[in-house]
Parts: C-alpha cells; structure tokens; sequence
C-alpha cells in the first residue's frame, strides 16, 4: 500500500489533500508538527514513505519583502530538503509552486518549461525552490504551479469578498490583473489524480482552465452566493499599493496534462459552482 505524508497539513491545500487522500494510508503533519526547514526532521518524517506532497509555504507576499531569508527557508530551503530526502529513500515528491515565479507581463498563458522571472521576493524564493527540487530530485519531483487559490478551509481572497459584502454596499476590485481563480478541492483531487497516473516527473501547471480579472472572479462570487454583481465595482493597481509588486497576467498553460495522459482543470466558474455547491466558499 502506498504510503502518504503531508506537510503543512493544515493549511487550506493540506487539508483538501487529506479529503482527497482520505481512504489511503496518509500521514499529515502541520507546520507546527515538522519544521521542513530542519534536514534531520525531515529526514525523519519523509522515512517510511512512498510519496511526499509538500504544501507548505511562507506565503505572506508582501511580507517577504522584508523578510526574504525567512521566506527563502520556507519556499527554496524546505523543499531542497524534502527532495533530498526523498531522493534517498526512492519515494516521490509533490510540492507546490506559483505563478509568481513569471514576471507577469506576457499576453499568452505562460508554458511549463517559459522561463522564470519573479518581480518580487516571494517568487523569488519560489523559483529557487523549484530550481533546487530540479537539481537534486529531477525524476522523482513534480513542481505543480497553481494561483489564485481559494477553499474552505483557510483564508482567501473568495471569503474576504463575502466577508466585505456583508458590512459593504460595494466592493472596489482591480480590473488590470488577470489569472486563474483555482478552487483547492479540484488542486488536490487533481494532484491524486497526476500520482495515480505515474505521470512523468516535471512541472505542470495545477490552476483551473480559462482566465478572468480580480473584478471578474469578485462578480462570479457574488453571482453564485446570490448577491448582486451590480455592486462589485471596477478600479486599477494604482488604487491598491502594496510593498511586493504582482504580477499583471498570471494566466498559466496546461499542455503538461495532456503529455501526461489527462485532461486540464475545467473552468474556474464551473469550478467555483461546484465549490459553492459543496459548502466550500465560506466567510
């Protein structure tokens, strides 16, 4: 039987892992439970297993501005760590990735193998953590970049629209920056799917398919929890300035899945639907 660890179990991915692995032999470890940051930690955790999916991350964006060797730890150390011991043991490695490795400025969804050019620290510390997976587990790792996250079980932007929806007649949100909103249930259920598969070791690109901006996502949140669209109203970046700048165009290609044998995510408002369905966008 094959055997499962999660490390940051109880994040809002980590926890959709546990639900999609929820009949399998799987041990999920929170941040507080390992240290992915600690080798003989690791070492230890890691022993035993055949496949390890690493959803831990610092993810504070704006604070890895000023605090980019702690990010560096978490984001490229860590998972550098869990490749090498996985690479010693002969078991398989997952770990997360994010759209904020590419600069963000393209017109077309960004491929696998475009190259990678962060405009700010957290993807920095992203993009070194994938060079170092890379380097150390090539075919035993799988990079799955994913953006715009969303689920029940952690915060996201989804619930802190709803939440303002409720204490606001209307909410302003940017038109200028378009991606994937990527519900956590099908990311996850996704990530079983591509381990199942014995899919080839590499990058793919784990985000729901088409594309909208920040004031498109807001308006299909509303529309799905029965709230009027109407006051969901369009700004730019200018009116939102943050110390870590984002990327403009994180749209993300899929071609990956279709070498592996499956299909892309579906669409994200066919996705949001059915997270909505399922009790999954909460405040």
């Amino acid at each position: 039987m094959t055997r499962y660890l999660i490390t940051g179990a109880a994040g809002m991915l980590g926890r959709d892992l546990q639900h999609a692995l929820r009949d399998r032999e799987v041990t999920a470890l929170s941040r507080a439970e390992l240290d992915i940051t600690d080798r003989d930690a690791v070492h230890a955790a890691v022993a035993g297993h055949d496949v390890v999916i690493n959803s831990a991350a610092y993810t504070k964006v704006d604070d890895a501005e000023t605090h980019e060797d702690d990010a560096y730890a978490v984001n490229a150390t860590g998972p550098a760590l869990l490749a090498e011991a996985t690479a010693a043991t002969g078991a398989r490695l997952v770990t997360i990735s994010t759209d904020y490795v590419f600069h963000g400025d393209g017109t077309s969804p960004y491929a696998e193998d475009a190259p990678t050019d962060p405009i700010n620290a957290y993807g920095r510390t992203k993009a070194a953590g994938e060079a170092l997976v890379r380097e150390i587990a090539p075919d035993s790792s799988y990079i799955v970049r994913t953006a715009w996250i969303y689920g029940a079980h952690g915060p996201n932007f989804a619930a802190t629209m709803l939440r303002l929806a409720a204490s606001h007649d209307t909410v302003s949100v940017v038109t200028d920056q378009v991606g994937q909103p990527t519900w956590t249930g099908d990311l996850a259920a996704r990530i079983v799917e591509l381990l199942d598969a014995d899919a080839p070791a590499g990058i793919y690109h784990g985000t729901n398919s088409g594309q909208g901006s920040w004031f498109d996502f807001t308006k299909a949140i509303f529309a799905e929890a029965g709230l009027d669209p109407a006051r969901v109203l369009p700004t730019d970046s200018t009116a939102f300035v943050r110390p870590a700048p984002r990327p403009a165009y994180s749209v993300l290609g899929h071609d990956a899945w279709g070498r592996a044998g499956l299909t892309p995510l579906r669409d994200w408002r066919e996705a949001l639907h059915a997270a909505v369905a399922e009790g999954a966008l909460r405040t």
